[in-house]
Parts: C-alpha cells; sequence; structure tokens
C-alpha cells in the first residue's frame, strides 16, 4: 500500500491498515496459527541494539520499517537502531535519529540531550504493547550508554495517528502545533513520498544543484570543518545566490499540498532518580503541557 494520505479515510491509523493488511502473508510465510500469535507476550522477545556498523542487520531494519511503518522510509538522520526478536523474526523495531532542529524544551543550554523518535513498527502478528514496551527499553539503553536524556516524537493527524503509544509511556503531550504547513512531491524522489520544503536544501541537493547548473561543486573547500556540512560564508556570493535560487524555483515547481500540524510528545529521563526528578523539574518550568488528545483523525 502506497502511503496516498490524501486518499485514506479509514477509521483507524494508517500504520494499522498496514498490519491487516500483510497479517496473511505473516501468518503463511512463518506457518503461525492464531492460537501461537493469541499466546505470544513481550516476555518471549529478545531485545537487541543494533550498532551502525553492523550494515546486515540494520539492513535489515530498514526494510521492516519499508514493509511495516505507514511511512515506509529511514530518516535521512538515523544514528540508534533497536529491535527485538522472536524465533530470530524481527517482531518490533525502532529507530532514533538526530533531530533536523534542535529544540530547547530542556533550556538552551541542553539542546544537545536531544534524540528524535523517528521510527518505530511492529509487525502485524505482534502483542498489542509490544510498540510501547518496545519504545521504553530503547530509551532506557540510550539513558543507560549514552548521554541523551530527552526524547521527542511526533503523531500525524493525517494518518488518524493520536500518539497512542506515547500516550501509553506517559510521555509529556506538548500540542498539535508541529511540522510543516505544506508538502512537495519531487517528481525526481518519488519513492520518498511527501516532502517538506528542509528535504531541498540537503547538502546532496545542492551538489546536484551545481551540476543542473554548471557548476563545479568544491567539495574540499566549502565544507564546515570536519564536517560534510556546507559552511555558506565559504561559497562564493554569486555561487550562493545561484544555488539557493535554484533551490527555491524546483521546490515551487513541484506538486505540492497544504499540510496539518503534527502531534507532538516528548520523554524526559535520567541515570537516575535525583537527575529525572531535577530535569522534569525543569522541563515542566519552560513548557506548556496539555491533555492527550482523544479524537483520531483530521
Amino acid at each position: 500500500m502506497s502511503t496516498n494520505i490524501e486518499e485514506y479515510d479509514k477509521d483507524h491509523c494508517y500504520q494499522y491498515e498496514k498490519k491487516l493488511q500483510t497479517i496473511e502473508e505473516d501468518k503463511q510465510r512463518l506457518g503461525l496459527t492464531d492460537e501461537v500469535i493469541n499466546n505470544l507476550s513481550v516476555s518471549d522477545f529478545k531485545f537487541k541494539y543494533i550498532d551502525s556498523s553492523n550494515t546486515d542487520e540494520c539492513q535489515q531494519i530498514e526494510k521492516f520499517i519499508e514493509r511495516y511503518e505507514w511511512l515506509g522510509k529511514i530518516h535521512i538522520y538515523s544514528t540508534h537502531r533497536f529491535a527485538c526478536y522472536w524465533n530470530n523474526e524481527i517482531v518490533c523495531a525502532v529507530i532514533m535519529a538526530t533531530p533536523n532542529r534542535f529544540s530547547t524544551l530542556l533550556g538552551k543550554e541542553n539542546k544537545g540531550l536531544e534524540k528524535l523518535i523517528s521510527r518505530g513498527a511492529s509487525t502485524s502478528w505482534a502483542p498489542k504493547n509490544t510498540g510501547s514496551w518496545m519504545i521504553m527499553k530503547s530509551i532506557n539503553w540510550m539513558v543507560k550508554n549514552t548521554g541523551y536524556r530527552l526524547f521527542t516524537a511526533y503523531s500525524d493527524p493525517e494518518a488518524k495517528e493520536l500518539g497512542t503509544i506515547y500516550q501509553a509511556c506517559n510521555f509529556y503531550y506538548l500540542g498539535q502545533t508541529s511540522g510543516a504547513k505544506k508538502v512537495y512531491m519531487d517528481p525526481k524522489r518519488e519513492h520518498l513520498g511527501w516532502i517538506s520544503s528542509r528535504s531541498f536544501t540537503y547538502r546532496s541537493c545542492y551538489v546536484n544543484y551545481a551540476r543542473e547548473l554548471g557548476i563545479d561543486f568544491d567539495h574540499k573547500n566549502w565544507y564546515r570543518e570536519g564536517t560534510r556540512k556546507i559552511d555558506w560564508n565559504k561559497v562564493p556570493d554569486d555561487i550562493e545566490s545561484q544555488l539557493k535560487k535554484y533551490a527555491k524555483d524546483y521546490r515551487l515547481s513541484c506538486k505540492s499540498r497544504k499540510t496539518l500540524p503534527k502531534h507532538k510528545y516528548a520523554y524526559v529521563k535520567g541515570s537516575s532518580k535525583k537527575e529525572t526528578k531535577e530535569l522534569r523539574r525543569k522541563f515542566e518550568k519552560l513548557n506548556n503541557i496539555y491533555e492527550y488528545p482523544k479524537e483520531r483523525g483530521k
């Protein structure tokens, strides 16, 4: 099923629809009976962190997300991957990423403590509470093994999402004001589905724009030191103008549509009860926290 949100009119969320469409094939492929499925519990699963150096398992998770997650694609800044297994089959996967833009939910001085829960999906035959169990296992692993303490996530009302899993995990709810107001369909990257305006300003895009304009992109001298990010101060003014104009004109030439703002959730956890209490006190002081939304849909 393609992610054609404009035509989706079911009462349940889009991702649940993906499960309905894959259950019979999954049962046949794995030889699963209804009795086996009904008796499964999260205690039967093995939780695992997948290091980015493990390319085979990373590719398996990517294929899993493509099959079961409604967006069907991986976040460009993915950094941490988690999965749980039953009989060597992936049951659920969670991917965390560097946010497109760091928030100040814990104050400007703590911007670097944030990770985005960018993707998550379960098989069609997973127990109901697998997603929430998996998210908390992943957060606990991150807190124990990294310096990250703030975990943000979004749910999309256009896909009939409420963020039920985040509500079950006692995330803070920050309202429905996030995300782009307009999305675009790039004819050269239709496999990505609807994308935001930021997707036209990635480094790789500017490299392609330069090629289209006959500009020799200077990979050696135009990046920030030690990174692959463009330092526009190092790019000649005339070339910067040409590239940015091309990016804008190309974006405006693409098919576009207005989109609804997303629900935003956040979870704060420290490495100890004391740190957790201090961070949550700070978070609650800095942010407006709302009651969970209950109405599904547009």
